[in-house]
């Protein structure tokens, strides 16, 4: 209880009053009279044998809430939450209703981003997108740049950033909610990049490569703002690098002359037969 300052605090309870635990001024000073008085009230009931005595809480205590079952933060969803938007009327049976881990590799410009997002929004069932340049642009004071150059810190960053996507995929995965990851993942180092989103994602990671004509990245590149826009050198350098996945063994697309709506749909084509026979890598 709270009192104005330089009011007068009330006085100390007194007995045979109310048990708010304060009486007033006029209570302490022209006390009423004697309540009368009354048949002496019967002993309280002795508990069963071998029961614990009742205790009523002290005012003001609550009983602790009982821990959570499971505090790692992986969270358990109720059946039958929300579904994506049907896909077009005109697409095949494709992934259909699995569970999937997907990773959507390429360069800048190759469109995975937009892909990725149109690939989710339109499946049977509810399915995340997880970006890593989103992730990476979380961190906002002392944000390393890569196109500041590729240094320690940028470096880190990027392995913080896909560790952190990793984490938030295993967590869809554990309630039934497939994801699509993408980057963009270089061949000449598989460690760093291929091996470790499998690492971080499982074993059961599914990776594609969208890899358009150069002049096509170059295009989507100079219609980009910010710093997702490269340089045409950068740009073209990336791509060269890419074109190491060739022989790899992964599926590629390239989707130079495709929308998304059919870059998507070859993908989830491509999809179907990655399930059917996994890529080795």
């Amino acid at each position: 209880m709270q009192h104005a300052v330089g009011a007068p605090l009330p006085p100390p309870h007194q007995p045979g009053h109310a048990a708010t635990g304060w009486t007033t001024q006029a209570a302490a000073h022209h006390p009423g009279p004697p309540p009368p008085q009354g048949p002496p009230a019967p002993p309280p009931a002795a508990p069963p044998s071998g029961a614990a005595p009742a205790h009523p809480p002290a005012q003001g205590w609550a009983a602790p809430a009982a821990p959570p079952a499971d505090v790692t933060g992986h969270l358990h969803l109720p059946p039958g939450g929300p579904v994506a938007a049907p896909p077009p009327a005109d697409h095949g049976a494709g992934t259909g209703t699995a569970t999937l881990a997907v990773l959507l590799i390429g360069p800048a410009g190759a469109g995975k981003t937009t892909v990725a997002r149109h690939w989710a929004n339109h499946r049977r069932v509810p399915t995340a997108h997880i970006s890593l340049d989103d992730v990476r642009e979380w961190v906002c004071a002392g944000f390393a740049d890569p196109q500041d150059g590729w240094n320690d810190q940028s470096e880190a960053q990027y392995r913080l950033a896909r560790r952190t996507c990793g984490f938030a995929a295993r967590n869809f995965l554990a309630n039934g909610i497939s994801c699509i990851l993408d980057d963009a993942v270089f061949p000449d180092r598989p460690v760093v990049g291929l091996g470790g989103w499998k690492r971080h994602v499982g074993p059961g990671l599914l990776p594609v490569v969208l890899l358009p004509g150069l002049e096509i990245v170059l295009e989507r590149n100079a219609e980009r703002t910010g710093n997702r826009r490269l340089s045409d050198e950068e740009v073209a350098g990336i791509h060269g690098r890419m074109a190491g996945w060739y022989g790899s063994g992964l599926p590629i697309i390239d989707n130079s002359k495709y929308d998304v709506e059919t870059t998507a749909r070859v993908l989830d084509d491509v999809l179907a037969r990655a399930i059917a026979s996994p890529p080795s890598f």
